[in-house]
């Protein structure tokens, strides 16, 4: 390097004519080695050069912008260098427009955490804030977005500044210990308090006015009960032997008044009957008790019906005493009367064989279920669930209130006997389930978990273990009805969708199968000991809103619907 450095210099050095006349070398090349090296530390040496391959052009490459992969490490100036080419004659603005994200143009801007903290409370607080699209700096005075009259009411005071403090009233003072009788401390009255006000004429006629319609809209209208009738729609009450149509048949092939369920049930698989005359959809039936020959069907067209199951299968009589639609029915033990809650807050018992209203009741709140008390030694004694939370038991024969279980916090929906009839279990709106003592108003316990949803429609099973309950998410589930009262977590069963409707359920009388409808019209029959859904079919057109099995037959089934219809299976 060197030696090529001195090269350079005695190559290009040039002689010197002093004043002698005499040649000399140029001075640098007397220039000592050490000042040469710094000329050397000034030159910069590339390692790796651009060289052209030959028969080669350094023609710099394109990068199309709608590629989205390379295959090859492009430089800096490549990736980011400006589109060519002509520019698209048929973009529009929007497409023109410069942009750095999907939506548009995001430009950076340093904002003040704590102004922008500020202002968003001010304006959730007093509706209004300062504008950010204005300088503040190049107008007079400061610009507002949102309630532009309480900003200036307040000069654009923000939630962290304190507003003008209010004029506070002047109060008379006398903290003159001394005084006892004129003593009044910090509690004197204001200058300007008046003791005594009174409404002026016009004041208290539109206080009057609005005091009568609050009154008014609170008041649930006084209407009284319609006149109830019924019709036979049978040629005679009465048999041969003078047996009404409540007697159970003998002639039928099955022991009706047998206390043993069939030893093995089967699935129904045919649809052999269908009972019409209800104009409006079916909300309840039941069966006559222990023998099951007639069935009880209360409807939303105000009417109650009774129907037969064996023979002609005749809708025998037809009862009317209800304005709104009937909620819920029950029958005494004998079956003698029944009970049918509606609408219209009243609870009505019925004898079944005269069709005369023997009796009404009401608490002028909406009853939702209403049931006697099986034991045989009070059967003039009944409990109604109603929409104020309440369940109230009466007396038939004195028809007066003789105890209330108010503990509930929605409106009660079920009533279940349980333990040989010494306690029962209710269900609310409040997605909780009480256990309550005959005749005692405290419940015994209280079953609540946040995973719980409301269970409208609840079933005791026929040996009075299990009770099965409808729950809104779709499911049954499953509850001892012993000491514990305990859930049973193994025994869930899913597949139909009841969500809003309370669907009743059934279980076979050998307890092989549980029966439900649901929502879409469709009747689900499930195996008790597996959860196993074994069959579900189209019932009705709408909701089918009850199910029960037979309790001497096998494979029978009566099914409701909302379409109107109760529909026989076999």
């Amino acid at each position: 390097m060197l030696s090529l450095q001195a090269y350079a210099s005695d190559s290009s050095s040039s002689d010197i004519e002093n004043d002698d006349g005499k040649t000399e070398k140029n001075a640098d090349y007397l220039k000592p080695i050490d000042e040469s090296i710094s000329v050397a530390k000034s030159m910069t040496i590339c390692a790796a050069p651009d060289v052209v391959p030959m028969n080669h052009q350094a023609v710099s490459r394109v990068v199309d912008p709608a590629n989205k992969e390379l295959q090859y490490n492009p430089k800096y100036e490549e990736l980011f260098a400006p589109v060519q080419g002509p520019e698209n004659p048929f973009l529009t603005e929007q497409m023109r427009a410069q942009r750095n994200t999907l939506s548009g143009y995001i430009e950076k801007a340093h904002v003040n955490a704590f102004q922008f903290e500020n202002q968003r409370r001010t304006f959730h607080t007093y509706g209004y804030a300062l504008d950010p699209t204005v300088d503040s700096q190049t107008i007079e005075g400061q610009n507002y977005v949102g309630d532009l009259q309480s900003a200036y009411d307040t000069d654009g005071k923000t939630v962290f500044e304190s507003p003008k403090p209010k004029k506070k009233r002047k109060q008379e003072k006398n903290d003159n210990p001394e005084d006892v009788e004129g003593f009044v401390g910090p509690w004197g009255k204001y200058v300007d308090e008046q003791t005594v006000a009174r409404p002026n004429e016009d004041e208290k006629a539109a206080l009057e006015e609005i005091l009568s319609k609050r009154h008014k809209r609170g008041r649930i209208p006084e209407e009284k009960p319609i006149e109830e009738k019924s019709i036979l729609h049978i040629k005679d009450a009465v048999d041969y032997q003078g047996r009404s149509f409540l007697h159970a048949p003998h002639d039928v092939g099955v022991n009706l008044r047998s206390d043993s369920a069939p030893s093995k049930c089967f699935l129904p698989k045919a649809h052999i009957h269908t009972w019409t005359g209800h104009t409006k959809g079916v909300s309840t039936i039941k069966w006559f008790p222990k023998t099951a020959h007639l069935l009880l069907s209360g409807s939303m067209d105000c009417r109650v019906k009774l129907w037969e199951i064996y023979g002609e299968r005749r809708c025998i009589r037809t009862y009317f005493g209800h304005r709104q639609a009937v909620k819920d029915v029950s029958w005494n033990n004998p079956g003698t009367h029944f009970l049918s809650a509606g609408y219209d807050r009243y609870i009505k018992l019925w004898d079944a064989e005269t069709g005369d209203v023997v009796s009404r009741f009401s608490s002028r709140k909406i009853p939702f279920c209403v049931k006697f008390n099986p034991d045989r030694n009070k059967q003039h004694l009944f409990v109604a669930g109603t929409s104020d939370k309440k369940i109230i038991c009466w007396d038939t024969r004195s028809g007066e209130i003789v105890q209330e279980y108010d503990r509930h916090l929605g409106a009660v929906n079920t009533i279940t006997f349980v333990d040989e009839n010494r306690r029962f279990v209710t269900t609310s709106d409040d997605k909780s389930m009480r256990i309550w003592e005959w005749d005692i108003p405290v419940d015994m316990k209280y079953i609540a978990d946040p995973t719980m949803h409301s269970m409208p429609a609840v079933t005791l099973s026929p040996n009075e273990k299990w009770l099965a309950c409808q729950s809104l998410d779709n499911k049954i589930v499953i509850f001892s009805a012993m000491n514990r009262f305990k859930i049973n977590r193994k025994k869930t069963f899913i597949g139909h969708m009841v969500s809003g409707y309370a669907c009743q359920l059934d279980f076979s009388p050998d307890m092989s199968y549980l029966i439900s409808g649901d929502g879409d019209g469709k009747c689900y029959i499930w195996d008790w000991k597996t959860t196993k859904l074994y069959k579900k079919w189209q019932a009705h057109e709408g909701v089918c809103i009850s199910t029960l099995w037979h309790p001497h037959e096998a494979s029978k089934v009566v099914t409701a619907g909302w379409d109107g219809l109760i529909k026989y299976w076999d």
